[in-house]
């Protein structure tokens, strides 16, 4: 017997008031005029930029990305990847080591950890931000090491460095997505990365040089070219008007968290990495410095920033599910269809989650929220 939740269903068609059945897939979506109209049914999140949450960081290794991975699934995230920072080898290859643990054990209340985001560590100087000053140009070899530890989906680099050129086909040719990021390049730099085959850009706006008429950067190319890019929508990265100006300009762009281990969590001093980071409000800043380090924002919470910046509903739904799976080729999740996974999150009509549902299976979410599935 199938499970079964009626509502405002979002379909690659546009809504539908309806009935949607699923085991671990979805069986059926059909009109019934009689469900509610005030529940929503979204696909599930997927973020593909995730360090930490609840006071965990993924450069932690052991089991924490599976910790991670529980409190984001709780914020409707059902798909995600674990995402490292810049550090000694070592260090990389513990997280790398606890994110293939996590995958392996797939816990059944957590989000469904694909693989990882190695942010770092063949970055620019000049760029840092948040992360450490233990920059190393890349090499396919040890790539192709990290890579048999646990599966890299996306590989953040600065393109102007030397050798990163000839290194992106390379990474192209293993499956890796490669993204500019934390990068000084020039917007010949950022068209030479496209033709080799860069696929997106890195924390649109944030890290990479910008968008001038006399010296275009990285952000110009991105502007220029992109098909995909991601972008913070916390509204402490980037404002309103300069996201609504690239989605203008980049069809497919997409909403992660760039989350931290203070997200969930009540303000006071954390770790991203090996670094100290303060969180104050909605906001993460480095202890030493003023430099923006990462965020605390839920994948929940970025639908509803994009609502308030203007999108429609549905609109902010592609940001958060439909694109970034598109981006990785995911063909098995991010809309609502028959066959796909039965991964959906339940929303009242302020967009407050109720209930997610992660590969037809219903997570616990925080006390007091209510929920519409009904078990057969």
């Amino acid at each position: 017997m199938a499970d079964e939740i009626r509502g405002q269903i979002l379909t690659p068609t546009g809504w539908l008031r309806g009935c949607l059945r699923h085991a671990t897939q979805i069986a059926s979506i059909e009109a019934d005029p009689s469900a509610p109209d005030d529940v929503l049914v979204l696909p599930g999140f997927i973020d593909l930029h995730v360090h930490g949450a609840g006071g965990t960081d993924i450069m932690e290794g052991g089991d924490a990305a599976q910790r991670v991975a529980r409190l984001h699934a709780r914020h409707g995230t059902t798909t995600m990847l674990a995402t490292t920072m810049t550090a000694p080898p070592e260090h990389i290859e513990r997280a790398l080591q606890g994110v293939r643990s996590a995958m392996a054990a797939n816990a059944p209340d957590a989000a469904d950890i694909i693989g990882v985001h190695l942010e770092g560590p063949f970055l620019n100087q000049a760029r840092l931000g948040a992360q450490p000053p233990l920059t190393v140009g890349g090499t396919i070899e040890q790539v192709q090491h990290w890579h048999g530890i646990a599966p890299i989906r996306v590989l953040t680099l600065a393109p102007e460095i030397p050798g990163h050129l000839t290194l992106i086909p390379q990474l192209v040719a293993l499956g890796i997505r490669v993204q500019a990021g934390h990068s000084a390049g020039t917007y010949d730099d950022g068209l030479a990365a496209i033709k080799a085959g860069l696929a997106g850009f890195t924390h649109l706006y944030n890290g990479m040089s910008g968008l001038n008429q006399y010296a275009p950067g990285m952000l110009a190319a991105a502007i220029a070219h992109a098909e995909f890019a991601e972008i913070i929508p916390d509204l402490q990265h980037v404002q309103p008007g300069a996201i609504r100006a690239a989605m203008r300009a980049i069809p497919r762009l997409y909403a992660v968290t760039d989350a931290t281990s203070a997200t969930g969590m009540p303000d006071g001093e954390y770790m991203l990495g090996t670094q100290r980071v303060m969180k104050c409000q909605s906001c993460v800043r480095l202890a030493v410095g003023d430099s923006l380090a990462g965020s605390a924002l839920t994948m929940d919470q970025a639908l509803r920033n994009l609502v308030d910046i203007g999108l429609s509903p549905a609109a902010a739904s592609d940001r958060v599910s439909r694109f970034p799976a598109e981006y990785l080729g995911l063909r098995d999740r991010g809309s609502l269809s028959r066959g796909m996974r039965a991964d959906y999150v339940v929303l009242d009509k302020a967009l407050q989650l109720q209930s997610v549902v992660l590969a037809g299976r219903q997570l616990s979410l925080t006390k007091g929220a209510s929920h519409e599935v009904i078990y057969a």
